[in-house]
């Protein structure tokens, strides 16, 4: 498998890599990158296992027989601290070292288990889901007009990768559960993130500075369009209005614009992947297939120029992230379900 050609092929072989180069079978933890003296802990940070374990949801879709999840939810379980106000996953190993709690991880990981729990009914994924969306809604107030700050503590900022991402956990836990608060909740952020960080072009700004006057920071990356354009084709699903569904498309179209250049999404891999779940998202409504393709294009791309073929692992640097392995293992595996 070492000339793959196939989006299976390549998300197998990454998979595998990761297995065999990112995992420690000892603690059933997984480290940052692939060489040891660059990492700043002994264990990879929460964040990467955000990426993995979507990565693996997906992975179990391309192999329905496979078990890839279990061991990257029992890691991400080693970062689970129940301290006050509600329980939550922290960013780091709890029992190595007490760290901070971000919403934004622990929503990725609560979308991941919402999808599992879609796909599997396994009752254990849509409690922990709940859970997360508990902890979330710790972060929210009303200042700056209401939205989810981005850390537990830390009233500076409120970012579109808080906010996106918990819209997205509200709107599948209201699949889930047909309880109109979660639908209420998605719609309050909805609402907040488009009054206060989108861009006309549907492209959204990163994050609100309470603190700073209302200071927006205008950065723009891939993931947190991809969260929007996702949570507009999701609530088109829901009720059925025509509006989500032109704007999901008016944002598909703005974000190409802005981030397709040469073959190239101008963004990390995991961030791509973001984007992609919300371009996969539109096609199955629309059948308006561009959007995938260009990121098909860019896949093929990463493959050619970034890989390592002694590792099978991809990146620009020496040293191989398991965020970028996940992120693009993420999206071989969702490309290759394209039909």
């Amino acid at each position: 498998m070492a000339l793959a050609q196939t989006n299976a092929q390549k998300a197998d072989l990454l998979q595998a890599a990761v297995t065999r180069y990112l995992f420690e079978p000892a603690t059933g933890l997984y480290i940052q990158t692939s060489d040891r003296s660059k990492n700043h802990n002994a264990h990879a940070d929460l964040w990467g296992l955000c990426a993995l374990v979507q990565a693996a949801n997906e992975m179990e879709r391309l192999h329905p027989r496979k078990n890839y999840l279990p061991p990257v939810a029992a890691a991400i379980q080693q970062y689970y601290d129940p301290i006050p106000p509600a329980p939550g996953y922290a960013s780091y190993v709890v029992k190595e070292r007490r760290e901070d709690r971000y919403y934004d991880d622990n929503q990725w990981i609560g979308i991941a288990y919402l999808d599992a729990w879609q796909r599997t009914r396994q009752s254990v994924y849509l409690t922990r889901g709940e859970e997360i969306y508990r902890f979330m809604m710790t972060g929210y107030d009303t200042i700056t007009g209401g939205g989810l700050y981005w850390r537990e503590g830390d009233k500076t900022t409120k970012n579109t990768c808080s906010n996106g991402p918990g819209i997205l956990l509200a709107l599948q836990l209201y699949e889930a559960t047909q309880r109109k608060p979660y639908l209420d909740t998605a719609l309050l952020l909805y609402n907040w993130v488009n009054r206060y960080l989108r861009d006309e072009d549907g492209v959204y700004w990163d994050a609100i500075k309470p603190q700073k006057n209302n200071r927006i920071d205008s950065a723009a990356y891939t993931y947190n369009t991809g969260t929007m354009l996702e949570a507009n084709v999701k609530l088109y699903r829901i009720t059925h209005q025509q509006q989500y569904l032109k704007e999901a498309q008016h944002i598909a179209a703005g974000s190409y614009h802005r981030f397709y250049r040469d073959g190239l999404f101008r963004s990390s891999y995991w961030f791509n992947a973001v984007l992609l779940r919300g371009y996969l998202a539109l096609y199955k409504e629309d059948g308006y297939k561009q959007y995938v393709d260009a990121m098909q294009a860019y896949a093929d791309r990463v493959w050619e120029h970034d890989l390592d073929k002694n590792t099978h692992m991809l990146g620009k640097r020496p040293e191989k992230e398991l965020l970028a392995q996940a992120g693009m293992m993420e999206i071989y595996a969702r490309l290759a379900l394209v039909k």
